[in-house]
């Protein structure tokens, strides 16, 4: 690393439009949950990054039974796609990162 500079990676959304426009389900509950949360489309890997912290405000909702089905999932595909940024194996960590996505198109269907 420079001395005076530093390089990072970080992961960005890149929604057609935003959300709610790609996942109108999952967003209808984050929604409601916090309305800011579902306004600034958050990208799927910082959903996961508080997928706990989620399930715990979720309490009592469809949304939160279909995450937890995916959780384990999710929660290892987001640790290991960290861990390939952190030792910069980006082809990896955006493999991984389309898995997370194939996921969360399996719990839109879920919400159905």
């Amino acid at each position: 690393m420079s001395k005076y500079m530093q390089l990072t990676v970080t992961v960005l959304p890149y929604y057609q439009g935003d959300l709610e426009g790609t996942y109108p389900k999952l967003a209808r509950y984050l929604g409601r949950l916090d309305p800011g949360l579902a306004n600034r489309s958050p990208s799927l890997y910082e959903l996961v990054g508080q997928l706990d912290a989620l399930l715990y405000r979720l309490e009592g909702t469809k949304l939160r039974e279909v995450l937890l089905r995916h959780r384990e999932k999710l929660l290892d595909l987001h640790k290991i796609a960290q861990e390939n940024i952190a030792e910069w194996n980006l082809a990896r960590a955006d493999q991984l990162l389309y898995s997370m996505e194939d996921t969360f198109s399996e719990i839109e269907l879920e919400l159905g």
